[in-house]
C-alpha cells in the first residue's frame, strides 16, 4: 500500500483525495493548515493544524512514514511549500507541487503587476480610490495605512490584523458568478481590483466583471517555488506522477 501525504486546502487537493480513494493500492492522508474556521474537508483521512515548520514536518514524517508528498496548497502558501520541500529533502521522500496555471491578461483587460503585497500597496493610490480587495484575510494590514482610499474587503473569515480605516468587510466563499461580481462592483463604485494571481475557475469571475466594466486590475504575482521542484498543473498530472512512482 502506497501512502501519500496531500498538503491541501484547495479544490485541487480535494479532487485529488477523492480520485485517489478509488485507486487500488494507494492510501492518502490530507493535511489542512487550519486557517479557515469551517474548511471544506476532503474524503479520506484528514489532519488539521500546522506541523511546526520544516523541523516539525520532518519529525511528523519520521513518525508517520509516507511514500510521497503532493503539495496542493494555495499558490501563495510560500512558507508551507518551502517547509515541505525542506522536510521532504531531509527524509528522502519524493515531492511534487500541484499548481493550477496562472491567469494571463486577455484583450480588453488592464493589468498592473505587483511583486508582493507591499508593492501593491505602494502602487495602488495611482490606480483608483475605491478598491475591491480580494486577497483573503491574510495580508490586509499591508493596506492599513492607505487612509485616502476606500476598500471593499472580501474574505472567507474576518481578518485578525489591522484593516484600512475606510473599509467594508464582505464575508463570502466562492465560486462567484460574473453577473453577481459585476453587480457588486457597480454597487460599490469600484474603480480598481486588487487580487492575487491564484489561477483557476473558482474566483476568476471578478476578472470578467472588471473587464466588462473597464476596471483596472492590480495583479500580485506568485512567489517563486523552491529550486528544482517537480510540478504538475492538474489532478490528472498528480495521479500520473503518483502512478509512475508506485510502479517504480
Amino acid at each position: 500500500m502506497a501512502r501519500i501525504l496531500i498538503l491541501g486546502g484547495t479544490g485541487e487537493a480535494r479532487a485529488l483525495a477523492a480520485a485517489l480513494a478509488d485507486v487500488p493500492g494507494v492510501e492518502a492522508v490530507s493535511s489542512l493548515a487550519g486557517r479557515v474556521r469551517d474548511p471544506r474537508l476532503p474524503v479520506g483521512d484528514v489532519r488539521i493544524g500546522g506541523f511546526g515548520g520544516a523541523d516539525g514536518l520532518a519529525e511528523w514524517l519520521r513518525a508517520h512514514p509516507v511514500d510521497a508528498i503532493v503539495d496542493a496548497t494555495h499558490p501563495f502558501a510560500a512558507q508551507i511549500t518551502s517547509n515541505a520541500a525542506d522536510a521532504a529533502h531531509r527524509r528522502g521522500i519524493p515531492l511534487v507541487v500541484l499548481r493550477r496555471p496562472e491567469w494571463s491578461p486577455r484583450p480588453g483587460e488592464h493589468w498592473h503587476g505587483a511583486s508582493d503585497l507591499a508593492d501593491a500597496a505602494e502602487l495602488l493610490p495611482d490606480l483608483g480610490t475605491r478598491v475591491f480587495l480580494t486577497i483573503g484575510r491574510q495580508g490586509v494590514d499591508a493596506f492599513a495605512d492607505l487612509q485616502a482610499l476606500w476598500f471593499l474587503i472580501r474574505a472567507i473569515d474576518p481578518p485578525d490584523v489591522a484593516m484600512p480605516p475606510h473599509s467594508t468587510l464582505l464575508l463570502a466563499r466562492g465560486p462567484f458568478a460574473v453577473a453577481d461580481e459585476t453587480a457588486l462592483m457597480r454597487e460599490h463604485r469600484i474603480d480598481v481590483l486588487v487580487t492575487k494571481n491564484s489561477g483557476g475557475g473558482q474566483t476568476d469571475a471578478k476578472l470578467d466583471a472588471a473587464r466588462a466594466l473597464g476596471v483596472p486590475v492590480l495583479m500580485i504575482r506568485r512567489p517563486p517555488l523552491p529550486p528544482a521542484t517537480a510540478t504538475v498543473d492538474d489532478v490528472a498530472g498528480a495521479i500520473a506522477w503518483i502512478g509512475a512512482l508506485t510502479r517504480r
